[in-house]
Order: C-alpha cells, then structure tokens, then sequence
C-alpha cells in the first residue's frame, strides 16, 4: 500500500501545490498541517476554508501539534546549554536556533513512522527555491511555479491572507502585501521592512512580540544597521518606528 502525503502550512507555496494537486487529480490521501500556536489569524482562515474542500474530495487532514506548547519552550521549560548554562526556554525562534522547525520535523516523521505503509510526501517548495530539494516530490519545481505564480494562483482562486487593521479603508490588509514570507508571527526571521510593516499594520500582533521580548534576554534581532545604528530587541525597533512616524516617513 503507497500513502500520499501533502504537508501543508497554508501559506502560499503549499497552498498552491495543495489546489494544484486536486486540480490535476494527481493522487492525494492526506493533508498535514503543523500547528505551532503561533500563526497569524489569516493562516487559520484559510485552514478553515480549505479543510471542507478536502472531505468533500475524500482526503483525511491531519493536525499536528508540538509536544509542549510553544510559549512553555519558548519561556520556561528547562534548559541546559554550553553556552548560557541553565536557564528557562529556548528563546525566540530563528536564525541558528530553529528550535521550532527542530520540533515541526521531528512530529511530521514520527506521524509517517506510525503509517505503516510507503510513504510518497509532497512538499511545496517553488521552482525558485529549487536548491532546497531533497528526496522528496516537489511539484510546484516540476510545474516550474515561482513563489509569485504560487501568489496569483492562490489569489486567482480566491485564497487571501487578510488580516484587520485600522491602516486601510477597508479595515483589511494581505500579509502578503506586507511580508515577504507568512511564517510564525514571532518568527525572528523576519527582516527589519516586515517588522516595520507589522508595528504599522498589526498593532495587535507588535504588542505580543513586545509581551515576549519582555520576558526573553535576547534581542529578537541583533544586528547593527548603518541607517539606524543597534536596534537588536523589539523596544528598540518601537522607537525608531515612533521617531519615522514622527517625522511623517511611515505610511
């Protein structure tokens, strides 16, 4: 018996491998999601639209879940490192310590050992990540769709990754009009324009990274900037957005 597995984040990428998949009948069985806890509303939304479409095809959804709750290893499970020693939670999640994606795996791999059957896994990386592919099936780089082509389709079929802000006069935004990738909301990954854009548009969102940074040593980023000098920890990035908004240079 071959299992055909979709791990789905529903971001873009995998969202349009995930409807491409269905459009062209290839065969489907499951559909993956790994919840973090920590995904923007937007991702939920579009889980939550997606899910009914594939009973009605006869694909089973699975969701997965991290064996903790993220804060708890975020702020205070115990740890035990060369470098700081013991102290309470990995911290924020990116960069060298992915932490997360660590856990994203390794509960993927053991939900395909229980199947006890071959296993043929999609992944949704585009044609222009190609140099991340391994030995799985990647159709989107078989079909040679781009991170954009993955963007309009999804958006072709209706799938948009809205968020409320009182920014627009539609009191809505896309995440993908403002970040480069819909990852995690307090991924540390994010660059300094997506962050920017999160204090402008999602209010709500900077106010939790604030709560988080509060509790954690570590900048979330922690770098210096020619423009704008040490702007490691989330107070810091806060100021110098509240000094452009004062001299009128965010919009």
């Amino acid at each position: 018996m071959k299992l055909h597995i979709a791990s789905c984040s529903f971001g873009k990428d995998s969202l349009a491998m995930l409807l491409l998949l269905m459009e062209r009948k290839r065969p489907l069985d499951i559909v993956v999601f790994y919840d973090t806890g920590m995904e923007f509303q937007a991702i939920y939304n579009i889980r939550d639209k997606v899910v009914p479409i594939l009973r009605e095809n006869g694909i089973a959804y699975i969701e997965l879940k991290p064996q903790n709750p993220f804060i708890y290893d975020m702020l205070r499970r115990p740890v035990n490192s060369k470098e700081k020693g013991s102290h309470k939670g990995y911290g924020w999640c990116g960069g060298k310590c992915r932490w997360g994606t660590t856990m994203k795996t390794m509960a993927i791999d053991a939900f395909k050992s229980s199947m006890d059957c071959e296993i043929v896994e999609y992944i949704g990386i585009a044609f222009d990540e190609k140099d991340r592919i391994g030995d799985k099936q990647y159709p989107l780089v078989e079909w040679g769709m781009t991170e954009a082509d993955c963007l309009a389709y999804c958006r072709s079929c209706g799938y948009n990754w809205l968020e409320r802000t009182t920014q627009m006069p539609n009191g809505f935004i896309d995440l993908y009009d403002i970040l480069d990738r819909v990852s995690c909301w307090c991924c540390c990954n994010k660059n300094f324009k997506e962050l920017r854009n999160i204090y402008i548009y999602l209010p709500n969102y900077w106010k939790k990274l604030k709560r988080l940074q509060a509790k954690i040593d570590r900048p979330m980023k922690n770098y210096k900037n020619k423009k704008y000098g040490e702007y490691g920890d989330v107070f810091a990035m806060e100021r110098i957005f509240a000094a452009e908004n004062r001299k009128g240079k965010l919009s």
